[in-house]
């Protein structure tokens, strides 16, 4: 008996109770899902190499603060900006110093000028000017009392009785200390005075009464040493010289009807009068007739400063 054809891939009927020798089956995917296909888990071999176990790693210790490291270079920036710093509190101080030694220098001239300014205008009954020198700074002169230089000029209107003379004086060495007889010392006084032409007019006309209203004008002559008083025509020439330390008129002629020996005795009493006021012990030591008038030279040394009962003007000292 033949058997009835089988359908393709349909077991026969005796092979109905067994299970399939098919390969593993594979599950159908769902519809509208896309899954990966599995892998198959693969047994270890026995040779395969051991993994350690996974550990988590420590948490990180906290920066310590007294261990936090400064950027290369931080300390050198430091120190940099730490000397600049003292540079320039140094230049601060230093110009606070010498501000303050300009200031203390033009409050001391200041100080000084008027005082010596009111002293010489006292003596000279003029106007003055007073000039130091700088070495060493006035400012040491003026707090030890030790002036090294100073110079005065006066105004030219007048010196005491004489007029339309100006002084000239540098004073050198001047020490102000009080002794009780004195107010200090000067080393060393030296004077020019200038008398114009017109100013030994003015003198005589002014302290020779009658005599001097006579004189209209005054003429010098460089060449022979001499002035020319004139009083329209009549005239009186006299040469001005020194003696015994004193600035005289010694008369050469006198054309008028005025006496020789009475026009010497007024100048004598003219001249004297304008020795005697001369402060310091200042002596005349030179003198000249120029085109302009006549120019004495005088000078003093190691002079007592007097009191202000012997004279008023150095009072201020």
């Amino acid at each position: 008996m033949t058997n009835p054809p089988q359908r393709p891939g349909q077991p026969g009927r005796r092979d109905r109770g067994a299970p399939p020798s098919d390969p593993a089956t594979q599950r159908l995917p769902r519809p509208g899902r896309h899954e990966q296909p599995t892998e198959k888990i693969r047994a270890r071999s026995a040779d395969a190499v051991r993994t350690e176990p996974f550990r988590r790693p420590p948490p990180p210790s906290p920066p310590a603060v007294d261990r936090v490291q400064r950027p290369a270079g931080a300390g050198r920036g430091a120190a940099s900006r730490s000397r600049q710093t003292n540079i320039l509190v140094a230049v601060i101080v230093v110009a606070l110093l010498v501000g303050g030694l300009a200031l203390g220098e033009l409050y001391a001239r200041h100080r000084a000028d008027g005082i010596l300014v009111g002293v010489a205008e006292c003596l000279v009954e003029d106007g003055a000017t007073i000039s130091y020198g700088v070495n060493p700074p006035f400012l040491w002169q003026h707090l030890t009392g030790h002036y090294t230089n100073i110079s005065v000029r006066t105004a030219g209107d007048r010196v005491q009785s004489a007029e339309g003379m100006t002084a000239v004086v540098t004073l050198e060495d001047v020490r102000l200390q009080d002794s009780g007889d004195s107010k200090g010392t000067i080393g060393s006084l030296d004077a020019t005075l200038t008398w114009t032409s017109a100013g030994i007019r003015d003198t005589v006309a002014d302290n020779l009464p009658g005599v001097g209203s006579l004189v209209t004008g005054v003429v010098t002559d460089p060449a022979a040493g001499t002035i020319v008083l004139q009083a329209g025509e009549n005239s009186v020439t006299a040469r001005p010289v020194v003696t015994d330390g004193d600035l005289e008129l010694e008369v050469l002629d006198v054309v008028g009807p005025f006496p020789r020996d009475a026009v010497q005795s007024a100048l004598d009493d003219l001249t004297t009068r304008l020795n005697d006021n001369y402060p310091l012990g200042i002596q005349a030591d030179s003198v000249a007739v120029t085109d302009a008038g006549v120019v004495g030279e005088f000078s003093s040394r190691n002079a007592s400063i007097p009191q202000e009962d012997t004279n008023p003007c150095f009072a201020a000292l």
